[in-house]
């Protein structure tokens, strides 16, 4: 696995970018396992799925990055 990496398509919308290379010996029941496991826990969703002509499996997965307001709280003197 590699670091998250962090894009921004358009202002206000961040995605958080994760890629997985899996070998050509792992099941394509299992690669669905894995993708719905991603999907139902880390609010993940696939972005990317290249296979080459190895077998090998690129995936690539995506969420978005949601951002929270600060709030400003005004004392009264």
């Amino acid at each position: 696995m590699t670091a998250p990496a962090r894009k921004a398509h358009r202002p206000g919308l961040e995605w958080e970018f994760n890629q997985f290379i899996l070998p050509r010996d792992v099941s394509r029941s299992f690669v669905t396992r894995y993708l719905v496991d991603l999907a139902e826990t880390g609010g993940w969703e696939l972005s990317r799925l290249c296979i080459g002509n190895d077998g090998v499996r690129r995936i690539v997965v995506r969420r978005k990055i949601i951002r929270q307001q600060r709030q400003t709280y005004f004392m009264p003197i």
